[in-house]
């Protein structure tokens, strides 16, 4: 005998297929543009190589192994890639410092703008969201024109007489680091901008009235209600700067190299596909691991202070 729904069973279908019907689109876009690709560089990670590039479809393990080990062109035996670990070493410190910079510099910024009239935030956000409407390779560019060596700063410097002859900023960790900070800074602006909107300027007071220094209450008071802003920045600075490709090829050249080049060499002019897609992938770990570890310690610190 079928049970007869009742009126608050029928309500509680109908809402959750108008949640279905309202997440249904965005669920199409996500499995589209991001699961189906990357279970394509999961699969073609554990194929052969092609002799010009693609997959043969039979499983190899060539793939994973090229990702940290190499055979010796003399004698064939196997040893740790240590080109590829400091490449890899290399785009996490440069995402570190990326993330950590952009943040000395975001934070004033968004404080300044949050600490405006009403009446003239927008047009500071407005200065702020400019570089948005230009494209990276054009930003890139820009940046590679002031720090190169007949560039903006060098003309400057020799015109005062600080310097003889120009020095290289081009093609250095250096230069990477300024390009992807210049690119990325909006990223982190935002988002703690929006945290400091929403922070109740009172509870500063309150705390200067219990005499509380400046350095005290930005610590214990100021940062603590920022956090959420803070956090989410870091990851929209951290997760494309990790995988940054267009900057650090033209900041960087052949001696900044980045685990996104190494990737693209790969699929280009290696011509192994599978090595490239296990790179694809591990870079994902990296991204998901870096992710988890920073929510688990953020929230455990949390925990302890509150």
């Amino acid at each position: 005998m079928a049970e007869t729904s009742t009126p608050e069973t029928r309500v509680w279908r109908d809402e959750l297929r108008r949640r279905w019907a309202l997440a249904s689109p965005a669920m199409i876009v996500i499995t589209l543009f991001s699961i189906l690709p990357l279970m394509v560089m999961v699969v073609y990670s554990f194929l052969a190589p092609g002799l010009y590039g693609n997959v043969i479809w039979e499983f190899s393990l060539r793939g994973w192994a090229g990702v940290f080990t190499e055979r010796d062109l003399f004698d064939d035996t196997l040893g740790i890639a240590w080109a590829h670990v400091t490449i890899l070493g290399r785009s996490v410190a440069l995402a570190l410092a990326t993330t950590a910079l952009t943040l000395v510099f975001g934070l004033p910024t968004a404080w300044f703008i949050a600490t405006r009239h009403p009446s003239t935030r927008a047009f500071w956000l407005f200065l702020i969201t400019i570089p948005f409407w230009t494209n990276l390779l054009v930003r890139t560019i820009a940046i590679q024109e002031v720090i190169r060596a007949d560039g903006t700063i060098n003309r400057i410097l020799l015109s005062m007489g600080v310097i003889d002859a120009p020095f290289a900023m081009m093609f250095t960790n250096g230069a990477v680091l300024l390009g992807m900070s210049y690119v990325f800074l909006p990223l982190m602006v935002l988002p703690v901008y929006a945290a400091i909107e929403k922070f109740d300027f009172r509870l500063a007071e309150a705390a200067y009235d219990l005499h509380a220094s400046r350095l005290y209450c930005l610590r214990r008071v100021i940062l603590p209600l920022m956090k959420p802003g803070i956090v989410a920045g870091s990851i929209l600075v951290f997760i494309p700067a990790l995988g940054a490709y267009v900057t650090p090829r033209l900041m960087g050249g052949g001696r900044a190299m980045m685990w996104g080049n190494l990737i693209d060499l790969q699929f280009g002019q290696g011509r192994n596909w599978p090595l490239g897609a296990a790179l694809s992938v591990v870079l994902t770990l990296v991204v998901a691991g870096a992710l988890v570890w920073y929510v688990r310690a953020t929230a455990a610190k949390g925990g302890r202070d509150g």
